[in-house]
């Protein structure tokens, strides 16, 4: 993905300001051998961007002052209730950089898996997504987790993801997560109707 950043003189919370209110959004790109530079970018192409999902998790082609540079997406800050973004950090990267990154996870083929489909379980997503360590260049956009294998009383565990070889999983010392749970699903429990009195027995009741 590619996008157009511009040159930004003026630094400060005034300045940063004056800015948002002309629709651009003040941000940073470092890294690298070159001094980290103070940049804007067009507010709107911006937040259509950030709802793409490859925007957060893939290299992306910055154009600065007519070259085109890769970066990376580090960090956003939006605004706490307001529809717009107040900051943006990129960082620069080539072939040689490594990264610790969040990448989202697609869940495929629950539907044919024997818990759904014969079982009729429900499989709960537990992550949404897991960081790794990988080149720049190697980063994907997303990790496939296939649910085709799952059966019923089962879970899936980092440890049954596939990745390439030169992708890592970083669990911060621990062994595996669970990345998804099969849930059974609930028995239907039929309350037998209580049988009204007979007319006979409720005026014998009354007699009583």
């Amino acid at each position: 993905m590619q996008f157009v950043a511009f040159e930004r003189a003026k630094q400060g919370t005034g300045a940063s300001r004056r800015l948002r209110n002309t629709g651009r959004a003040p941000g940073i790109v470092f890294g690298g051998q070159t001094p980290a530079a103070m940049i804007e970018v067009d507010h709107n192409a911006l937040w259509h961007a950030l709802k793409k999902e490859g925007f957060h998790a893939s290299i992306l082609d910055m154009e600065l002052a007519g070259t085109l540079e890769k970066v990376l997406l580090r960090d956003v800050q939006y605004h706490p209730y307001k529809p717009q973004v107040l900051h943006v950090d990129f960082q620069r990267v080539d072939e040689k950089t490594r990264l610790h990154k969040k990448v989202p996870l697609h869940f495929v083929n629950a539907e044919h898996s024997p818990a759904v489909k014969i079982d009729r379980c429900t499989i709960n997503h537990v992550l949404t997504e897991v960081e790794i360590e990988c080149l720049a260049i190697q980063l994907p956009e997303h990790i496939t987790v296939d649910l085709g294998a799952v059966t019923k009383g089962s879970s899936v565990h980092t440890s049954d993801i596939v990745l390439d070889k030169d992708i890592k999983l970083v669990l911060h010392g621990r062994s595996k997560l669970t990345v998804a749970s099969v849930i059974e699903p609930v028995a239907e429990v039929v309350v037998a109707p209580v049988a009204a009195p007979a007319a006979g027995d409720k005026k014998a009741k009354k007699k009583k």
